[in-house]
């Protein structure tokens, strides 16, 4: 028989860094999950991702036990890797951070592909391409036509 489901935590951690200091600590304990068993679960699988910003949902029972899904890292974060930069531009319309080229967001989008609510890659580019033009990162060259 399955097991009735008390709730759901969406939550961003780095990878490999889950602790039971502030977040993650009251988020989890306020729901009455094992803290320490979380960390050492969330810790053990995001090892190959450290130092990386991984979003995790996880889903928590009435028998306080709980399973989590990783996700993909941001697109924001991951077009910052792209460009080399700490953050974004303030004034993403006047002053611009960084150059990517369409190839980069083209390993973005298919990286993201999963998380995001498309069904084709040209789609998944354009919202890619959206979220550097809003940051303040320009794409260099023109949309390519044969994906």
């Amino acid at each position: 028989m399955a097991k009735e489901i008390a709730g759901q935590l969406k939550l961003q951690i780095k990878g490999g860094a889950a602790n039971p200091s502030p977040p993650v600590g009251p988020a989890l304990g306020s729901k009455g999950i094992n803290i320490m068993e979380f960390c050492k679960q969330f810790n053990a699988r995001t090892q190959d991702k450290a130092g990386k910003v991984v979003p995790v949902v996880i889903t928590y029972y009435a028998d306080k036990s709980f399973d989590f899904i990783l996700k993909n890292p941001p697109v924001a974060i991951q077009l910052l890797e792209a460009g080399k930069q700490k953050s974004g531009s303030a004034e993403p319309n006047r002053k611009k951070v960084a150059e990517i080229t369409w190839e980069q967001v083209k390993a973005i989008a298919e990286d993201k592909m999963g998380d995001l609510n498309c069904f084709t890659l040209e789609s998944a580019m354009k919202m890619v391409a959206g979220t550097a033009r809003s940051m303040g990162i320009t794409v260099k060259g023109e949309f390519p036509v044969n994906i």
